[in-house]
């Protein structure tokens, strides 16, 4: 089969994009770990498709599946790189409106970034290794010194698998560090099973628990990762957080056709 593909990346994660509203390309897990695989295949993060919508209100509808080939929860950049590829595709031009595995999502589109809602946020929950939030997708947070020389791999993996995640399957691990009002941070990633260069439900969650527990006193949060800079802003109440806007640079990287 010829399988014509684009590359997409948000702050250095990577995602391979399909066009399937054709419905050609059929759900198939060890293909597309193969697919995602960095040595024998394209290589990437993820790999998401987009769909038709299931309802007319919406532009279409974003299915997205892990590296190892596992359909999985909501990936913050990843919904950022297929609205910019439904913009490049013609399904949308200035705004867009989708659903996801999480549900409805709303997103701006101007040339230099993408603005992504999220879902809102109720709990946030403290235990005995830091900070549990789920943003569309489970994560673990805690803050350290020294994140830049900080074993995110071997910490990270040991957390994901944590017993106390485990009726989660695991989380995603987000490591964090608040130097001059800006939030730090680097992700094991669930599925992946390493670190990312970004993770957008990931930088959402530090923001998030971040301005919790008052490490940082302004909105939008301003987020480092390894692979650039997002933003976080979003609506404090009562009840948790709600208007939750994750935004930062989506591009294509190239498109090509393989043989699989």
């Amino acid at each position: 089969m010829q399988l014509e593909f684009y590359k997409y990346q948000g702050t250095g994660n990577d995602f391979i994009m399909l066009d399937n509203r054709d419905k050609t390309f059929k759900n198939d897990t060890k293909l597309i770990a193969k697919l995602c695989d960095r040595k024998f295949g394209i290589g990437a993060d993820g790999l998401i498709l987009l769909e038709n919508p299931t309802e007319a209100k919406y532009d279409f509808k974003m299915v997205y599946f892990n590296a190892d080939g596992n359909e999985s929860t909501m990936c913050g950049n990843g919904g950022r790189c297929i609205v910019r590829f439904a913009e490049q595709l013609g399904v949308v031009n200035n705004s867009a409106f989708f659903t996801a595995i999480d549900g409805e999502h709303q997103a701006v589109i101007t040339p230099n970034e993408i603005q992504l809602q999220m879902k809102n946020t109720v709990t946030i929950q403290q235990n005995e290794l830091g900070y549990f939030i789920d943003t569309g997708s489970p994560h673990h947070v805690e803050f350290v010194e020294n994140l830049a020389n900080f074993d995110v791999y071997t910490k990270g993996k040991e957390l994901r698998n944590h017993a106390i995640y485990s009726p989660l399957k695991g989380v995603n691990v987000n490591f964090a560090e608040i130097k001059e009002g800006k939030a730090y941070l680097r992700t094991y990633e669930r599925g992946v099973e390493d670190e990312t260069l970004s993770c957008g439900t990931g930088a959402t969650a530090v923001a998030l628990v971040s301005y919790l527990v008052n490490k940082v006193a302004t909105c939008p949060v301003q987020l480092v990762t390894q692979g650039g800079n997002l933003n976080v802003k979003f609506t404090k109440t009562e009840t948790g957080y709600q208007d939750v806007w994750l935004s930062g640079a989506a591009t294509m990287v190239f498109k090509g056709v393989i043989t699989c």
